[in-house]
């Protein structure tokens, strides 16, 4: 793992729920003072829980020198816990109206240099940072869920934010050891929740017409195409599929037929009886299984996968 850059000592979390929980055990990790807060009652207790839970995985990745759970401050006001943070990740509520407050108050306790960045999944930061008197250091940094074990970080700009923003929060969440990518335009759910949407509308339309089950299309993807995409991503493995001519040969000889496939596509609706025909599949999959069973052995195979990529010369 990379140092913590010499300018971000001391982060906030704000909001501890799941993604802020885990942020906060990432960033303790990394060797950061961390200071959070959240309004919901008992919030606290669940987040050094959380933290506990978490600390195993973050001393197998490797600890930076200094990390230790004690440096995990809890506030009661949000205006205490941003004050004197150098880099604030914000992970409330998926409504605009809350990210637009919580913003407008970051921006009014938070130190000048101090960026601002928030976990949404999918709402525009130009929104999110419209009442703001310092909108140019508002930047989106989504991660992929787990974010204490995921490297991936999207960052996105909004109307008003600095190109220098942008680059600082990509060489923050660089040096922590994450694998920022800059979105450069903003659209609905950034890019990895586009391309995982769009798998889900064909998994959903494959239940709806009766094409498979729930249990085989997970079969079909954690057994299949799922296992090259966790070493390299679409258009890498659509240049090794081409051989010698690389992706170049491939399109030529399979881009009709891949376009041919995107007409076939089915456009499933969300409706009582899908959702009730993928949840009667799940629990059919699951076979009495408990899900925090799955996750623990997931946690562990995907930190070893990690590992594992980052002691490639060759994988990126």
């Amino acid at each position: 793992m990379s140092h913590t850059p010499s300018d971000v000592k001391r982060a906030a979390v704000v909001a501890t729920g799941v993604i802020g929980a885990s942020w906060a055990a990432y960033f303790l990790a990394r060797g950061l003072d961390v200071d959070a807060t959240d309004p919901s009652p008992g919030a606290e207790a669940r987040l050094r829980e959380a933290v506990a839970q978490h600390w195993p995985t973050m001393v197998r990745f490797g600890l930076a020198d200094g990390a230790a759970t004690e440096r995990l401050r809890f506030h009661a006001r949000l205006e205490d816990a941003v004050a004197q943070a150098d880099f604030v990740q914000e992970n409330g509520p998926e409504r605009i109206d809350i990210k637009i407050d919580l913003f407008r108050r970051m921006d009014a306790a938070a130190p000048p240099a101090t960026l601002l960045a928030s976990s949404s999944s999918g709402l525009a930061i130009s929104a999110v940072q419209s009442e703001c008197k310092h909108p140019g250091r508002v930047v989106l940094g989504h991660p992929f869920n787990p974010p204490h074990l995921i490297p991936l970080v999207e960052v996105v700009g909004g109307e008003h934010t600095s190109a220098e923003a942008i680059a600082r929060a990509m060489a923050f969440y660089s040096a922590i050891g994450k694998r920022p990518i800059h979105v450069r335009r903003e659209v609905k759910g950034h890019i990895a929740n586009r391309l995982q949407a769009a798998l889900w509308r064909e998994a959903f339309h494959l239940v709806e017409q009766g094409v498979a089950t729930v249990a085989d299309i997970d079969t079909a993807i954690a057994h299949g195409p799922g296992l090259r995409w966790a070493l390299m991503g679409p258009f890498m493995n659509l240049h090794l599929s081409g051989g010698a001519g690389g992706i170049a040969h491939l399109l030529d000889h399979l881009g009709g037929p891949i376009e041919d496939w995107w007409h076939d596509l089915g456009a499933p609706s969300m409706t009582a009886e899908l959702k009730r025909q993928v949840a009667e599949g799940m629990a059919d999959e699951l076979g009495g299984r408990r899900s925090a069973d799955l996750e623990a052995a997931r946690d562990a195979l995907l930190l070893d996968l990690i590992r594992a990529k980052a002691a490639s010369a060759t994988l990126e």
